[in-house]
């Protein structure tokens, strides 16, 4: 399912297609970035004529200053009139550079909006995409990477794009205005300044695939790192529970020393470009200063001239060495746009072409379902029906395949079109809109996800316009109201990052009071109430049974109840159990029909009873 506010493609054919989408909030702001670009050039290459024709001005070579300068000379009162006043011209100088220096700050604070408006757009668009993605592609794709790619490549191509892009046109304006004047001030000076500029580029474009290749890697593996250091905070109470500080510290430690390493390369090939670009530019200084400085003798340029050419030639060659370091940056950059590309151009979730809204709770049935994970087969050849209004109970080992069938239910995998169907209603729920069906199924997992937040905000978090007696009716009815009366801070207490200050039975009873606001037609509990004693599990079903009921009488709602577990206390009651084995139905029927089977519920019936709460893992 697409998005309302995603205004981007399914497919980029290019680098420069995705750079052009990404622009859209931003390019009046560089097209101002340009406009005073070109003002702020303008300004910085009449200083040094300014500065030049004070100099002839001085030392008295007059007859070579160009003839507006000698009718503006006249103008003012004579030269000597100017030599005793020669404020009036330093004034002039200021001027031109106060001048500049608005044009900078303005120059600066357009490229700087243009670059936060891009960064914002880019971060906004990954983001917005990411989250229509399916889940199958979240499953292939490490957290830690994905985040890296929505940072640090971002950031890559952001200060590329809004920085080095608009750096490149100032350049390509200075050297080129720079040549045009000092072509005219020395012919063969000027030749000898731009026969550097071929050799400048060339190098840098030397450089740039062995630049661009190490970055790569040393990216990626950033991407590996970041995913590693993303686990471990997120599972911190497994690795200390296991004691697996030591062996983690090293898996990481390891990592960062093959990063180290990459990025060590990488900076050594940096220092290596440098180094012989700044002596390839130490040469062009030395060179121009240096004849430059004979043809003054000589007499062919004047003073001025030779003061004029050098501050054009410094100049030049800055924006002439920053060529090499733009095509440096290009080689980051379009690795960075490369792995964005592969998020951008990840199909998300769409609706079937004739798609249609929930049919409304009906018969839920499965028919010859089929289902693999990367070529393992979970599934095979499930039909089963589920009536409406009843309480379904579903009974397998780990890895039976009970999870899966309902993510199927949910859309959260797609069924291809030779693996059977799933229909609700009648409908097919391929052909119903993805929104409209989540929206009427709730599921509750063994392990649920609670956000940064208060309890409250959590509940309220499952639909809107949900107000605080819909959050305490939920929370009696799977008995979290009683957890809540011992928090001094009761429902605004702050559960942490994924829950952490809840405990495991707290958090699920929680994720069911977040699903129990939302009311859904289908209810799915998947073990999700496993962290709870048996007592508590009992009174929750017997609430959630009273509320189910009373829902019935007063709105004509017959809500699906789903329930996957391995008590058999918790299914006992249901209208009717399905037992799954290896993929396949091995068993159905109601409580009293099973345990007279003598298969493998009535065995793991005997086992609980006589053993006590025990049983079977959930996968």
């Amino acid at each position: 399912m697409k998005g309302k506010d995603i205004d981007t493609k399914l497919e980029y054919s290019s680098r420069m297609s995705l750079v052009s989408d990404f622009l859209k909030g931003s390019r009046h702001y560089l097209f101002l970035t340009v406009v005073f670009v070109c003002l702020l050039v303008g300004f910085e290459l009449v200083n040094p004529k300014a500065i030049g024709y004070t100099v002839d001005l001085i030392i008295g070579n007059e007859e070579q200053l160009p003839g507006f300068i000698k009718s503006f000379i006249e103008w003012m009162g004579g030269r000597e009139y100017c030599l005793n006043n020669l404020y009036i011209f330093a004034l002039i100088i200021i001027g031109i550079a106060l001048i500049g220096a608005v044009c900078r700050y303005m120059f600066k604070l357009m490229n700087t909006k243009s670059a936060e408006t891009l960064g914002k757009t880019m971060k906004d668009t990954l983001f917005d995409h990411i989250i229509h993605l399916p889940f199958s592609w979240h499953d292939q794709n490490q957290t830690g990477d994905i985040i890296q790619r929505c940072t640090t490549d971002v950031d890559m191509i952001r200060d590329f794009i809004a920085n080095q892009m608009t750096q490149v046109f100032r350049m390509v304006l200075v050297i080129s205005m720079s040549l045009v004047f000092m072509c005219r001030i020395n012919f063969v000076l000027s030749v000898a300044a731009f026969l550097f500029i071929p050799i400048v580029v060339g190098y840098s474009l030397f450089f740039h695939g062995a630049i661009g290749k190490s970055f790569m890697l040393a990216d990626t593996e950033e991407g590996n790192l970041s995913a590693i250091a993303q686990e471990n905070l997120t599972g911190v109470r497994v690795v200390r529970a296991f004691g697996k500080e030591r062996y983690e510290k090293d898996r990481f430690e390891n990592k960062n020393a093959e990063y180290t390493k990459l990025w060590v390369r990488t900076m050594r090939l940096l220092t290596q470009f440098w180094t012989i670009n700044d002596l390839i530019g130490g040469i062009e200084i030395m060179t121009v200063v240096t004849l430059g400085a004979y043809l003054t003798v000589k007499g062919t340029i004047s003073a001025g001239d030779y003061v004029a050419f050098l501050s054009f030639n410094g100049m030049m060659i800055w924006p002439t060495r920053e060529l090499g370091r733009v095509v440096s940056e290009m080689s980051k950059a379009g690795i960075s746009i490369d792995r964005l590309l592969y998020i951008m151009n990840s199909k998300i979730e769409e609706d079937s072409e004739n798609a249609v809204e929930f049919p409304g709770n009906g018969d839920i049935e499965f028919k010859n379902v089929t289902f693999s994970y990367d070529g393992a087969s979970v599934l095979q050849d499930v039909s089963w029906k589920f009536k409406k209004g009843e309480t379904i109970g579903i009974l397998g080992g780990t890895g039976s395949g009970k999870t899966t069938a309902m993510m199927l239910l949910d859309m959260f995998y797609e069924l291809g079109d030779d693996n059977g169907r799933i229909t609700i209603n009648g409908v097919d729920i391929s052909n119903i809109k993805k929104s409209s069906l989540r929206q009427n199924i709730g599921m509750v997992m063994q392990e649920p996800y609670l956000f940064s937040g208060t309890l409250e905000d959590n509940i309220k978090i499952a639909a809107d316009d949900v107000d605080h007696k819909m959050v305490m009716d939920a929370s009696r009815i799977s008995s979290l109201d009683n957890a809540i009366e011992k928090f001094t801070q009761g429902y605004d207490t702050y559960v942490g990052e994924r829950g952490v200050t809840l405990s495991g039975g707290q958090k699920q009873r929680t994720a069911i009071a977040q699903m129990l606001v939302r009311k859904p037609s289908i209810m799915i509990f998947d073990d999700s109430l496993s962290a709870v004693d048996a007592v508590t599990d009992g009174k929750i079903r017997k609430a959630l049974n009273e509320s189910i009921e009373e829902d019935r009488k007063n709105n004509n709602n017959d809500t699906t109840v789903i329930l996957i577990s391995h008590r058999i206390t918790t299914l006992m009651n249901a209208d009717r159990i399905f037992v799954l084995d290896d993929g396949k139905v091995i068993e159905s029927g109601n409580h009293d029909e099973l345990v007279s089977q003598d298969g493998m519920y009535s065995k793991i019936y005997k086992l609980q009873v006589l053993a006590g709460e025990g049983g079977l893992d959930e996968e």
